[in-house]
C-alpha cells in the first residue's frame, strides 16, 4: 500500500452499545465544524469558563478547580492519583473489577505504599472492608471507582467516604462511567478528587478528562514536598491556564472542548433529574426484555449501574459469534468481558445519546435475532412486549421529558 493510494474515510453507521463510547449527539459533532481559534484567544476563554461551570453543574459541586484534562479517562486517573500522592504515602485502593486494578497499579508507578481491598468482580466493596484496613493501616488517599466498567457494579459511596473522611484521609472515585448517566453528588458525597471521561454518559467523543479537586485536595497538592510526577498534568500549572490569569500551559484540543461544552449544554437543557430518570428508566427496560429472553445478569437488581448491564452468558453460546452477529448484521456494538469475566459476558451500555426508547427497541431486537440463531429457546418479540410494559407504567410528564430529548 502506497500512502498516496489511501482514499478518504468511510466509516460505517454503528449503534454504540457497548461499555464506551456512546452515541454523540448531532449538535456536538456540529459545533466541532466551528472556526478554529487560537487556545489563548478572548473568545475559547469565554468557552472555557463556560465549560467550568458546565462541569461544576454534571459534578454537582462548586469546587473551583474544576476543568477537563487534556486526554482520556486514563489520563484523568493518573492526574487525579500523581496530583494527590507523593512517594512513601499510603494508599489504600478497593478494588473489585479491572478498573479499580488500574488505580493500584499508578499507585505503584508513582511511588505510593499500596494496600488494597479486593471484592469477587460483580460485587462492591463492603464498607466494613475500608474501615477494617483503614483502623489496622490508615491511608493519606483512598481510591474507589463509582460504577465499574469492566462489571456494571455501581459502588455505594455515602458510608465509605463517611469511615475515610473519619478517618482524616482524601476520597478519590473514578467517575467515568457514571458522570452524566447518574448522580455522583461530589459535595454531597464528600469527594474529594473525582474524574471522569467524555465518551460515555457525556455523549461526547474521546479525549477528554473532567476531573474535580476539593478544597482540602487543593492545599494537598499545592503543600507537596516534591513537584508533581507529571508536568503535563500538574494541576498547579494547569489551574494557572483554566483561571483567570490564562498562562500558556499546552495548546488545548480545541475542537475538543467545544463539543464538550455542547454536549454538557445539552444536558443542562434537559436537567440533571430528567436525565438521570431517562437513564434509570431505560435500564429498568433493558432489564425487563433481556429477562423475557431468560437471559442472567450478573450483579444484584440494588447494585447494577444504570449505565451499564452485565449479562451472563448462557452455556453453549459462542458470545464472540452473537456480538459479531450484532454487528454484521443490526449494526450494534455491544461489549465483551475483560479481565476474569472474559468470555463469559456481554456489556450493554445505555449511555448519554445511547440511552434512548428507540435505540433500546432496536437492540433487543438485534439481540432477540442473534440468539435465536443461537438456537437458544427464546421467543420472538417478548423482550419488546416486556420493555413496553416498563413505559407504559411512566406518567404523562415523565413521557414528555423522554419524547422531548430523542427517545
Amino acid at each position: 500500500m502506497k500512502a498516496q493510494d489511501i482514499r478518504p474515510l468511510g466509516i460505517s453507521q454503528r449503534h454504540l452499545h457497548g461499555p464506551g463510547p456512546s452515541d454523540v449527539y448531532t449538535s456536538v459533532l456540529e459545533v466541532m465544524k466551528q472556526p478554529l481559534v487560537g487556545h489563548l484567544d478572548p473568545e475559547f476563554s469565554r468557552v472555557m469558563e463556560e465549560v467550568g461551570v458546565l462541569l461544576q453543574f454534571v459534578f454537582e459541586t462548586e469546587n473551583k478547580l474544576t476543568i477537563p484534562i487534556s486526554g482520556t479517562g486514563s489520563a484523568g486517573m493518573e492526574a487525579a492519583i500523581f496530583n494527590l500522592i507523593e512517594p512513601g504515602d499510603s494508599v489504600l485502593v478497593c478494588t473489585n473489577g479491572y478498573f479499580g486494578s488500574r488505580m493500584a497499579e499508578v499507585v505503584r508507578r508513582c511511588g505510593g505504599v499500596l494496600q488494597e481491598i479486593k471484592s469477587p468482580w460483580g460485587r462492591i466493596v463492603d464498607v466494613s472492608q475500608v474501615e477494617e484496613a483503614m483502623k489496622n493501616n490508615p491511608a493519606k488517599v483512598v481510591c474507589i471507582v463509582h460504577a465499574e466498567t469492566s462489571t456494571g457494579v455501581l459502588q455505594p459511596l455515602a458510608e465509605i467516604s463517611q469511615v475515610v473522611h473519619e478517618h482524616g484521609s482524601l476520597l478519590l472515585v473514578d467517575a467515568v462511567t457514571s458522570l452524566g448517566g447518574m448522580s455522583v453528588g461530589v459535595d454531597e458525597q464528600m469527594i474529594d478528587v473525582c474524574y471522569s471521561g467524555t465518551q460515555k454518559c457525556l455523549s461526547c467523543p474521546p479525549g477528554l478528562a473532567p476531573i474535580t479537586f476539593s478544597p482540602r485536595a487543593r492545599e494537598v497538592v499545592q503543600g507537596r514536598k516534591v513537584p508533581v510526577q507529571s508536568w503535563y498534568l500538574d494541576t498547579n500549572l494547569l489551574m494557572q491556564y483554566w483561571g483567570q490569569a490564562r498562562v500558556y500551559h499546552h495548546t488545548a484540543p480545541i475542537s475538543m472542548i467545544f463539543a464538550l461544552h455542547e454536549s454538557l449544554r445539552t444536558i443542562a437543557q434537559e436537567g440533571l433529574a430528567a436525565c438521570f430518570l431517562r437513564h434509570r428508566q431505560n435500564h429498568v427496560a433493558l432489564v425487563a426484555g433481556l429477562e423475557a429472553m431468560g437471559l442472567e445478569l450478573l450483579v444484584a437488581p440494588q447494585y447494577r449501574a444504570p449505565s451499564l448491564t452485565t449479562v451472563v452468558v448462557p452455556d453453549g453460546v459462542d458470545e464472540a459469534r452473537v456480538r459479531g452477529n450484532l454487528l454484521q448484521e443490526h449494526h450494534i456494538e455491544i461489549g465483551g468481558g475483560m479481565g476474569d469475566l472474559k468470555g463469559r459476558v456481554w456489556r450493554i451500555g445505555l449511555m448519554g445519546h445511547s440511552s434512548r426508547r428507540h435505540s433500546l427497541k432496536r437492540l433487543l431486537n438485534g439481540l432477540e435475532k442473534a440468539l435465536i440463531q443461537e438456537n437458544l429457546p427464546v421467543t420472538e418479540g417478548h423482550a419488546l412486549e416486556a420493555m413496553d410494559e416498563i413505559y407504559q407504567a411512566r406518567n404523562d410528564q415523565e413521557l414528555k421529558t423522554h419524547e422531548q430529548f430523542g427517545e
